[in-house]
């Protein structure tokens, strides 16, 4: 098997439907699966994915158990030399997927890449950044962004300073389009399943840059990404009322422990 498409479902059966179905239009290697790792919906997506795709494998949890663990569940699954994780609000333009394994075939220290994404509108989206320092989180999310110091710090994170329509090497990839190598999966573990949500992206990417395998943003790969930040909120006092920015904050809390 060349290349095993993960997604992890929850509640977006829809949307699932319709990025497979761009999958399915795309100039796939001849061996291709895609395995969909379902945690609980309630929306009837397991059944309804079952019946319009039946030659795809669906893994139904009993419970929500978080997006690295679903993930993983996808790579256990997955028999594919490449693995490609797309989130499920993801549609591949044309090209996509091609332009990734065969970037991945020409790279062999290539342990993750991603791909350009865009807002449904064409507006080009920010997906590769560089490390979250602690203050990143409270410039992005208080008034202190808007200091010289937040602008240049969300600037630095942002990297605003290098032209993002060339290929290059970057700190980390946002985990909605990664593909990895199954030779750098085996040698440094899958995606940290103590992040329930959030934070595993960057994770997996620093993991890799410390066991010496590239992550490289790839351009030429383009994506729509009908990307709604849950998390995004003005205040770190929204996560009383938001758990979306409970996961972030949490995780972001787990993650700067773990490499302190």
């Amino acid at each position: 098997m060349i290349l095993s498409i993960i997604i992890v479902n929850y509640n977006t059966g829809a949307l699932t439907k319709a990025l497979i179905e761009s999958l399915l239009e795309q100039e796939l290697p001849k061996k291709t699966e895609i395995i969909v790792v379902d945690n609980d919906s309630r929306d009837e997506s397991v059944p309804f994915l079952k019946s319009d795709f039946p030659e795809i494998k669906v893994i139904a949890n009993k419970k929500n158990v978080g997006l690295a663990a679903g993930v993983n569940q996808g790579i256990a699954a997955a028999m594919g030399k490449y693995l490609l994780i797309l989130n499920p609000d993801m549609v591949a333009l044309p090209g996509a997927v091609k332009t990734l394994v065969e970037f991945m075939d020409r790279n062999d220290r290539a342990g993750i890449a991603g791909g350009k994404l865009l807002y449904p509108n064409g507006r080009a989206q920010d997906s590769s950044y560089r490390f979250y320092k602690p203050m990143t989180i409270v410039y992005r999310r208080t008034f202190l962004g808007k200091t010289k110091a937040g602008q240049r710090e969300i600037a630095r994170f942002l990297r605003k300073d290098l032209d993002k329509s060339q290929e290059s090497d970057v700190d980390w990839l946002m985990g909605a389009c990664l593909i990895t190598r199954r030779e750098m999966v085996e040698e440094i573990g899958g995606m940290d399943d103590r992040y329930f949500l959030y934070f595993e992206d960057v994770d997996w990417c620093r993991r890799a840059w410390a066991a010496d395998w590239r992550v490289v943003y790839v351009p030429q790969a383009v994506f729509s990404h009908y990307h709604q930040r849950s998390s995004e909120q003005s205040s770190l006092l929204s996560w009383l009322t938001n758990r979306a920015v409970r996961h972030h904050i949490l995780s972001a809390l787990k993650y700067f422990w773990k490499f302190r």
